[in-house]
């Protein structure tokens, strides 16, 4: 039986919205932290460590299905101290037990499920764990009372099966004996790696599910100048194509779900996540400038779009995610489904659009009568007889179906989103998990700032200041110099860790070379020193996670996979290769290059794992461009100027405003190239070393693609 709960847990205290789905659970859960560690000392009993987050579609199934039933919590409150962690807001606790599950079992995903010893080593892990037994898994029930009895009877094993992971886990994150110089010839090689694993039929890497990976399109974008490879330019756009033509993306509201289930991007899973949005903006916007297709300015306005509408703070933040699953029943709001805010019946299509627009809707996105879901297609049977928008058909074959003219089919198309969209606001909407998250506001800034200087619509400009105000703002305590990691309903908590330092960095970086405000340039440079001093591995190069402060963080992690983020390392050692030639700082570089001395054998081994790196020993190895744009800021031959370069993908470069009579301390080298303030002048350099200055667009363009 599921108990309507009136007494809240501990759990009722956090602003996490994740742990606050739980406060009303029958478990005794408590916040991570040192109460828990003591009374699971004091009571001699292990600790049951269930992390997850908010938007996480198995989470709820398990919290519905296991957390709220009152006979599996008495077990669980009578055998173990239960903790909860959200693992957005806690990435280095959630780093270390993913890291012990993947160790433990080959895979990992969330929910976790992690069962630890009274000093927080695992023993025992798995992901969703199902009430009864199923899909070859045991029941909730019967693992737990198992573990309890292992611990009463078998102590000793777990208590080494325990050392025995930590050990290794310590022995994996400090390996130091592969190190080598890093050479050119991992570009080719990697990008013949992503080749073979290449879709040519339906874009994107691998088979079902897919997932969009924006740091892959980054470093093939780069290996078609390096290289000067077109099939490395294709494979990204053809995949961006077929993605913004997929399910995957919502054509009603804008933006990207997830990932797809399948292999086709046509039945995605729903949740929406701030990071895919800000990484997919940034390469949407390079496919613009590397083409000129209307096709993907238009991909950047939806997805900027969703995100200033419904996932920007009042006060200039960015939240986190939007669930996958709502209510498809007002009346029965707790009875929730994957996908429901999204999908459609045909014949409420029919209803809101009437008959004449409906045929051609209904061509051009594939709907159906019955549906039309895949029925091989992992959806649980949940969407029987349900739509998901996709492209089948293009506007020419659409028009030439029904003998209409394709401005006509292009006006009865954007009716009707508009139309079907009006209606899906009215449906109970998905949680949004509001929490503002540093590293995941620097992507965004970054995001903004790119399709800043990619469209020029000053609205980008000003969503990505606002970001990165509010975060200096609310999230960097300059006093105690400590940037924190998440704001919510007015609390700033949690030291930041490295992901935090190198993408705000970076979308500081970036947001200077849209704007050229130093202060943004003056922070990147401040938070870079914080973050060498913090997390800096002195003794062998590369970049901990974590500072080491927090002692029930117990492995100082040192990540290197570029997942569904990069790692901080990888975008860690871009930013100081980028300040090294804004401010001639040679430390930053020299700590750069031995970073990636630091992963190179790794690199080499898998560089399917690493592509954020292998963008960073892009810019390392290739002869990095300076262009200085000097005159008044706001004269018409400035910007033409600064217009000019910001048309062109020049991923190694750096792009610098020099502003007649000002005396610059960070870029020194500045003060003897301004030479007339009555002038505007394009000054492209390599090493410091100036070719002479051109005054006309068509002079620096000439220029840049030399």
């Amino acid at each position: 039986m599921i108990p309507f709960m009136t007494r809240p847990n501990r759990l009722i205290t956090e602003k996490s919205p994740y742990l606050l789905q739980h406060a009303y659970n029958p478990v005794d859960w408590y916040p991570w932290g040192e109460e828990a560690f003591e009374k699971a000392k004091k009571e001699d009993k292990p600790i049951f460590l269930s992390i997850g987050y908010s938007t996480c579609y198995w989470c709820h199934v398990m919290e519905r299905e296991v957390f709220e039933h009152d006979d599996m919590a008495e077990l669980m409150n009578k055998y173990f101290v239960s903790i909860k962690v959200d693992k957005e807001e806690r990435p280095d606790v959630d780093r270390i037990y993913m890291s012990a599950l993947q160790s433990m079992t080959g895979s990992g995903g969330w929910p976790m499920s992690m069962f630890l010893t009274p000093d927080l080593k695992p023993f025992y892990g798995a992901t969703y764990i199902p009430p009864e037994s199923r899909y070859g898994m045991p029941g909730f029930p019967e693992l737990i009372t198992e573990i309890h009895n292992a611990w009463l009877n078998r102590r000793e094993e777990i208590i080494k099966s325990g050392d025995n992971i930590i050990n290794y886990l310590n022995r994996a994150f400090s390996s130091t004996d592969k190190s080598s110089n890093i050479d050119r010839s991992l570009f080719p090689k990697a990008f013949e790696l992503f080749k073979s694993q290449y879709d040519a039929g339906y874009g994107g890497f691998g088979g079902a599910p897919k997932f969009p990976r924006p740091v892959v399109f980054n470093f093939l974008f780069r290996m078609y100048k390096t290289l000067n490879d077109e099939d490395a330019k294709r494979m990204v756009i053809d995949t961006l194509r077929k993605m913004f033509d997929g399910g995957i993306h919502d054509h009603l509201g804008g933006g990207f779900h997830r990932y797809s289930v399948d292999r086709f991007w046509r039945v995605p899973h729903f949740e929406k996540m701030l990071y895919d949005q800000a990484q997919l903006t940034s390469i949407y916007s390079d496919a613009y400038r590397l083409t000129r297709d209307d096709s993907f300015a238009d991909a950047v306005k939806d997805i900027l779009h969703y995100v200033q509408t419904k996932l920007t703070d009042k006060h200039g933040g960015f939240y986190s995610a939007e669930d996958a699953e709502s209510a498809p029943d007002p009346s029965h709001p707790e009875k929730k489904e994957e996908g429901a805010f999204y999908v459609w019946k045909k014949d409420e299509i029919d209803k809101i659009l009437g008959p004449q627009r409906t045929k051609v809707f209904c061509y051009y996105f594939g709907i159906g009568e019955r549906g039309n879901v895949p029925a091989s297609s992992d959806t649980h049977n949940v969407f029987t007889d349900k739509n998901i928008l996709y492209i089948l058909y293009s506007i020419p074959d659409t028009a030439n179906k029904f003998s209409l003219d394709e401005i006509k089919v292009k006006k009865i198309i954007f009716e009707s989103n508009k139309l079907l969209f009006d209606a899906r606001e009215k449906r109970p909407h998905p949680h949004l998990d509001d929490k503002i998250l540093t590293s995941w506001n620097g992507m965004m800034i970054s995001g903004f700032a790119c399709a800043y200087r990619a469209l020029q619509d000053p609205g980008y400009l000003n969503s990505a200041q606002q970001s990165a105000d509010f975060i200096l703002s609310k999230l960097y305590d300059r006093t105690r110099k400590i940037l924190f990691h998440r704001y919510r309903d007015g609390e700033s908590r949690f030291e930041g860790t490295l992901e935090d330092y190198a993408f705000y960095v970076q979308g500081l970086i970036d947001l200077y070379e849209a704007c050229f405000s130093e202060k943004y340039l003056e922070s990147a440079v401040e938070l870079t020193e914080l973050m060498i001093s913090y997390f800096y591995d002195k003794e062998n190069g590369g970049f901990f996670d974590t500072t080491g402060q927090d002692k029930s963080v117990i492995i100082r992690t040192k990540e290197e996979y570029d997942s569904a983020e990069p790692s901080g390392n990888s975008v860690a050692v871009l930013n100081l290769l980028r300040l090294s030639h804004f401010t001639e700082n040679n430390e930053f570089f020299k700590k750069a290059e031995r970073t990636l001395n630091y992963f190179s054998t790794r690199i080499s081994d898998n560089p399917y794992s690493m592509p954020g790196m292998l963008c960073s020993a892009d810019f390392y190895f290739d002869k990095t461009k300076q262009i200085i744009i000097s005159g008044e800021r706001e004269s018409e031959q400035t910007k033409e100027l600064i217009e000019e370069v910001n048309k062109h993908y020049l991923p190694n470069s750096i792009l610098i405003h020099a502003e007649p009579g000002h005396q610059y301390k960070l870029m020194p080298f500045l003060n003897s190239i301004i030479v007339d303030s009555k002038i505007s002048s394009a000054y492209v350099c390599e090493n410091y070393t100036c070719k002479l200055p051109v005054s006309s667009a068509e002079e620096l363009r000439k220029i840049i693609e030399e």
